[in-house]
């Protein structure tokens, strides 16, 4: 009798250990802690690595250890095609990139970085929260494992694009005749013929030299690779026009964020969030700086009135509207918003 009630006592008191034990271990002795891959193309010192990094560091501290998201920059797990099929295949769970990387599979998606489609900032944010895109995205997700976390537009990336050109751009005029360099894009190429540009395709790497050689007059770029790439000093006039408002996709296996406890998940989403508010800080502060340290190397920064490009550029949107190039909703959002 005296052995029943001992194993009795004993088998409460262990019952009682294991109830104690279970409310005071934390997170990461309760299940084994979540680990994400992250791969990027940026350095980890540059504006947008360190906007990446601070994304990883708030998952780690909002989920008290019990998520981690492991960060590679400057393309150490591969360039973009490859890293795609990684994240769909879940071998790396985050891309941040642009979106447009996703009109592979949604077409449609290419019309987030028309040229002078939308008329500032907030009117992309608003075109990208509406049911149209929603739907676009939603798509990718079911269809391709490929889910974007959070607001595209909330990540500023850029922070803007300007034009740098070897004579002064102060409307659509200058723009007539001029010799621009553009990236292989069907797309964007179309939108600067009409708009009067005599448009060069070549590499980015080419740039610097085409422009010293007089083979080009002006490059299209984002306002944070200007002075790394140096090309202010061959081309000394630096035009902000926003040809398109730049966002970032934080692209997320599907599939592997579902599985996610629903408190992992409003950690990431949280993470997100703060790390988005975090880049729009540091972006524009770095673009000033680094527009303060080229005027005192020769360069000359304006700001240019984008009004007559966005009204010439909706002759051209129209037109492929009506040939059926273009969907039909898409111009009737934009102009909606």
């Amino acid at each position: 009798m005296k052995s029943k009630w001992f194993l009795l006592g004993l088998m409460a008191f262990l019952f009682a250990a294991i109830s104690i034990l279970g409310t005071t271990c934390p997170p990461q002795c309760r299940a084994e802690t979540v680990t994400w891959k992250m791969a990027t193309k940026m350095p980890a010192t540059s504006p947008e690595g360190q906007a990446f990094q601070k994304f990883a560091d708030l998952v780690k501290v909002k989920s008290k250890g019990a998520m981690e998201v492991k960060v590679f920059p400057t393309e150490q797990l591969g360039k973009t095609e490859a890293i795609i099929e990684q994240l769909q295949a879940g071998v790396i769970q985050v891309y941040p990139e642009g979106e447009n990387y996703l009109a592979k599979y949604k077409d449609d998606i290419k019309y987030t970085n028309a040229p002078f489609l939308f008329r500032d900032r907030e009117h992309y944010a608003r075109f990208l929260d509406s049911d149209l895109v929603k739907g676009w995205f939603e798509g990718v997700a079911k269809e391709n494992n490929i889910l974007v976390l959070g607001k595209i537009a909330d990540f500023v990336r850029g922070p803007y694009r300007v034009m740098v050109s070897k004579k002064p751009i102060k409307g659509l005029a200058d723009v007539q005749g001029l010799k621009l360099r553009l990236h292989p894009d069907d797309m964007a190429v179309s939108a600067w013929k009409h708009l009067g540009a005599n448009v060069m395709v070549l590499g980015w790497t080419e740039i610097y030299e085409a422009l010293g050689r007089g083979i080009i007059d002006a490059c299209n770029s984002p306002m944070a690779l200007v002075e790394s790439m140096k090309f202010y000093e061959q081309g000394k006039y630096v035009v902000r026009h926003n040809e398109f408002p730049q966002g970032m996709a934080f692209m997320t296996n599907y599939k592997q964020f579902n599985k996610l406890s629903p408190e992992l998940k409003k950690n990431v989403l949280e993470a997100h969030k703060e790390a988005c508010a975090f880049s729009a800080e540091i972006m524009y502060k770095a673009a000033d700086e680094s527009i303060e340290r080229m005027k005192k190397q020769g360069a000359e920064y304006s700001e240019l009135d984008t009004k007559p490009f966005v009204t010439k550029m909706m002759e051209l949107y129209k037109q492929w509207e009506a040939e059926g190039k273009m969907p039909k909703e898409l111009l009737k959002t934009i102009n909606s918003l």
